[in-house]
């Protein structure tokens, strides 16, 4: 069917099932699922961000986002703590998650390739900066 063949959606939630899986699989001796990973990596890369902030930069909704967080928070890897506003709270990393990510990383890196390979290093940069200007068009 043609539909199924040039759906945006249909072809983008397959494939991204499928990487996921991937993924996931590869870091499941950490325990971590490839979204608390992606996480963990936000986390890292703006730390002190905001939950309004974090939600709007991973393109979730912040219950989504607290769902997430309340089972990283409860394996100790983040806590939540107050923000300049008493009304909001930011994320931070622990050390101990800070440990289990470093685990992660040769995991992750390992997924990666396997991904990334089946269609080359080339294809993948161009096929990354599409989706970037997807989102970028979407928000």
């Amino acid at each position: 069917m043609t539909m199924a063949r040039t759906c945006a959606a249909y072809n983008l939630r397959r494939a991204s099932r499928l990487v996921t899986q991937a993924f996931d699989q590869a870091l499941s001796p950490t325990g971590l699922k490839v979204t608390q990973f992606s996480l963990l990596v936000s986390f890292l890369l703006s730390p002190g961000s905001n939950m309004v902030q974090l939600a709007h930069w991973l393109g979730m909704d912040r219950t989504t986002l607290s769902r997430n967080l309340k089972v990283l928070e409860k394996r100790g890897l983040v806590e939540m703590v107050p923000g300049e506003d008493r009304r909001e709270q930011q994320v931070r990393i622990t050390p101990a998650g800070r440990k289990l990510f470093e685990q992660a990383c040769p995991l992750w890196f390992r997924a990666q390739e396997r991904v990334v390979g089946g269609i080359g290093h080339e294809k993948w940069a161009a096929l990354a900066k599409e989706l970037r200007s997807l989102v970028a068009g979407l928000k």
